[in-house]
């Protein structure tokens, strides 16, 4: 029995080229239902963020558009069909994805393995953070916090040395344990990321959106799971399901940005999703259109659920703008600190 830690087992198990899960020919889409995929109204939101970020940008001649964890492409595709006109024409669109490019996808839309450099407008990464690999650590009976190691082959676990150095220092800062049993997912790798993620504004807004925690209320034994074909099963590290852990999204913000932190339910909101039925009077006026209405009401409901996808944290940073007008009156905090 081969055994590693699980931020390497991760790795390989997600992205191999001769395997990986992320690379299979059915995408995310074929195990797991995100935001993008339950409705058009996700990327009609994500449109008019864009455009209250270019907004705030003062139009300029070319704005991003970075899509980050793009799957297949469909929320960047689902935002350029909804931006309107005159910003699709100045837009430049960016799919950041470690798969092949899909077929049929907007021949516009640049399809890239790494977030590019120097881009000003909105970076959103979409359910991204949750798949970089990570170590988890366990606190032993003796109160030694050691890391756990994975066999591939089946995911059985074992603790292993002690953590110590930087992994140590983020956990006793992020993620204290304090009770034997008692699990840290180490999320320094999720903070690197983000900032190199964020590092590639020249100017704009970053926005990740993942299910999330913060110092108050971060879970005992961990949330490391996996995803197989619409189901959550055990996370064996072995390439044919998901594995997957929430984030520590106040610490993955990169200091000294204005930060915002809110839920998916509050954004959303925000942007124009609202979820309310339509008046009965138009059931007698015009049935069809009530029914078209009230289709999307439902899709509206089951973004914001607050017992669901609206339990989603967001989590947005600007760089050199200000913050956009739509955003300006969430809840959060303007810094995250321990």
């Amino acid at each position: 029995m081969s055994w590693q830690r699980w931020r390497t087992a991760m790795e390989q198990a997600l992205y191999a080229p001769d395997g990986g899960f992320y690379r299979r020919p059915e995408g995310p889409a074929g195990h797991f239902r995100t935001s993008v995929h339950a409705s058009p109204h996700y990327a009609g939101a994500v449109a008019r963020l864009l455009r209250e970020v270019d907004e705030a940008l003062g139009h300029p001649d070319g704005i991003a558009f970075v899509d980050l964890g793009a799957g297949r492409g469909e929320l960047v595709t689902g935002v350029l069909a909804a931006v309107g006109p005159e910003l699709a024409g100045r837009l430049r669109p960016y799919a950041v994805e470690l798969a092949d490019r899909p077929d049929g996808l907007a021949p516009g839309i640049t399809w890239t393995d790494r977030m590019p450099e120097g881009v000003t407008g909105l970076l959103f990464a979409n359910e991204w953070l949750d798949n970089v690999p990570l170590d988890v650590a366990e606190l032993d009976e003796d109160g030694v916090l050691r890391h756990v190691e994975v066999s591939s082959s089946d995911g059985e676990e074992r603790l292993a040395e002690a953590v110590t150095g930087a992994d140590a220092e983020w956990a006793a800062r992020w993620w204290p344990a304090d009770e034997p049993g008692a699990r840290v997912e180490l999320g320094a790798p999720r903070d690197a990321a983000w900032a190199a993620a964020v590092g590639g504004l020249e100017r704009g807004l970053a926005v990740a959106v993942d299910y999330a925690h913060g110092r108050a209320d971060r879970p005992l034994f961990g949330t490391l799971t996996g995803f197989r074909a619409g189901r959550e099963v055990r996370p064996v590290p072995d390439g044919s399901c998901d594995v997957t852990a929430h984030v520590a999204l106040d610490s993955a913000a990169v200091p000294g940005l204005h930060s915002l932190w809110t839920t998916q339910r509050e954004a959303l909101r925000a942007l124009g999703v609202q979820g309310a039925r339509p008046p009965l009077a138009l059931a007698s006026s015009d049935p069809v259109a009530y029914l078209r209405a009230l289709g999307g009401a439902g899709e509206a409901a089951e973004l914001t659920d607050p017992a669901g996808l609206g339990a989603f944290r967001w989590l947005t940073q600007t760089v050199r703008m200000p913050v956009p007008q739509a955003l300006g009156g969430l809840s959060g905090w303007q810094t995250l600190t321990p």
